[in-house]
This record gives structure tokens, sequence and C-alpha cells, in this order.
């Protein structure tokens, strides 16, 4: 399993992104966390409010995923980090079955707090 994190400019911005993803098979679940970032851009220090996505995704997604983050993104240089991650085999498998694959699960069918 793998870990992917971006952040977003607003709430409404992640969902969007989050739900596009989504609707593309690339992840199985992303999870949105309000985040208060401190960072250099162009010679200043920057201070924003923005929203964080962990994407659960699996090795085999990662490229499309990175594609289409890049694509869809409203920042000319998105955050994109990229992590390994271990998983229960249940979560694991759930993730391997819906992330990559033609397959799609209705909103309610993950495993409660994806």
């Amino acid at each position: 399993m793998i870990l992917a994190l971006t952040t977003e400019a607003s709430q409404q911005q992640a969902e969007a992104l989050a739900e596009q993803l989504l609707a593309q098979g690339l992840v199985a679940c992303v999870t949105l966390q309000p985040v208060h970032a401190l960072y250099h851009w162009q010679g200043r220090l920057q201070r924003s409010q923005e929203v964080q996505l962990l994407c659960k995704t699996t090795a085999s997604a990662l490229a499309a995923l990175e594609t289409a983050v890049h694509a869809l993104h409203s920042y000319d240089t998105p955050e994109w980090l990229v992590l390994p991650a271990t998983a229960s085999q249940a979560y694991g498998d759930w993730v391997a079955a819906i992330a990559g694959s033609a397959n799609r699960l209705s909103p309610d069918a993950g495993p409660a707090g994806s």
C-alpha cells in the first residue's frame, strides 16, 4: 500500500480533487485534514490555511495518480510526497481491490473511518 500526500488551498478544492481521483479509480480513500502551513515560496516566508489530502493507493496506480494530481491540482507546484505503508491484511486487500481497478464501490461501502 502507498500513501500519497498533497495539499489544496481550500476544502472545496480538496474535495473536488479527491472526488475526481476516486471517480478515476486511482485511490481507495482520501482523508482530508485542515492544516496551517508555513513555507518558503518565491523568496518569502508564507503562511496559509490549506487542506491536506492523504491518498491511499497501490504501487501499480501510483504513476497514474501522480499524473492526475499534477493535471488537476490548483497549484503550479503541488506538494507531492509518497510513503510506503504497511496495512492490515483486510484493509490492504480493500485498497488493492479499488485503487487502479475498474471496480467502484458506493460511497458507504468502504471500511468505516478509512
